[in-house]
C-alpha cells in the first residue's frame, strides 16, 4: 500500500515531506479569518495555565498515534518544542497532525485543529521561547511549527447535551460553516 503525504504549498518548503497542492495558513491567519472560533481555541488551549493539547500522528505503520504536549500560541504561529522519539519521527515522515484541546472540567466543549508541521526556523526560536515562557530548552528539542488547513469547534450548552453546535473553517475557504 502506498501512502502519498500532503504539505501546505505555501509555507516556504520546509515541510518535513515534499509540500503538495494542499493550502495552509499560519495561527495568525487563521485568527484573522475567524476570530471567534480561534479565541475559543486559545482559551480551550490554555485553560491550565501553559498551552496543554492532545497531538495525534501516524506512525510508520500507518497506526494513529496520541501523545499529551505543551504548546505555545505565538501572536502569528503556534509552535511546539518535539523530544526526540516517535512524534518527532511522525512529524519528520508524514507531518500530518491534528491538535485536540484538553476538556474543560466545567463544560463539554471541543476544539480540534489539524493540518501539517515544518521545522521551525532558528530565528523563530526566541519567539517560541518567549511563548512559552522559558529561556532555553535543551539542545535535542526540535521547534516544529504547525500550520492549519481545518478547525472545529464544539459547543454545548451543558455537559449531556447533545447535539453540539460544531463549527468548522477550512483553509480552503474563506468563511466558517456551522451545521
Amino acid at each position: 500500500m502506498t501512502v502519498r503525504s500532503r504539505g501546505c504549498a505555501d509555507h516556504g518548503g520546509r515541510a518535513m515531506v515534499r509540500p503538495m497542492e494542499r493550502s495552509c495558513r499560519s495561527w495568525g491567519e487563521f485568527a484573522a479569518a475567524e476570530p471567534e472560533m480561534a479565541e475559543a481555541g486559545r482559551r480551550l488551549f490554555t485553560q491550565f495555565g501553559p498551552g496543554l493539547a492532545f497531538l495525534a500522528t501516524v506512525g510508520s505503520d500507518l497506526r494513529p498515534r496520541l501523545h499529551p504536549i505543551t504548546i505555545a500560541l505565538a501572536a502569528e504561529e503556534l509552535y511546539a518544542f518535539i523530544t526526540p522519539g516517535p512524534k518527532l519521527d511522525d512529524l519528520r515522515r508524514g507531518g500530518a497532525y491534528a491538535l485536540h484541546a484538553f476538556l474543560p472540567d466545567e463544560v463539554e466543549e471541543e476544539f480540534m485543529i489539524a493540518g501539517y508541521a515544518v521545522r521551525g526556523e532558528p530565528r523563530e526560536r526566541d519567539a517560541a521561547l518567549a511563548a512559552y515562557h522559558v529561556a532555553s530548552v535543551p539542545d535535542d528539542h526540535v521547534l516544529m511549527r504547525f500550520v492549519l488547513d481545518r478547525a472545529l469547534h464544539a459547543a454545548y450548552r451543558h455537559r449531556g447535551d447533545w447535539p453540539p453546535t460544531y463549527r468548522r473553517w477550512s483553509a480552503a475557504s474563506t468563511s466558517p460553516v456551522e451545521a
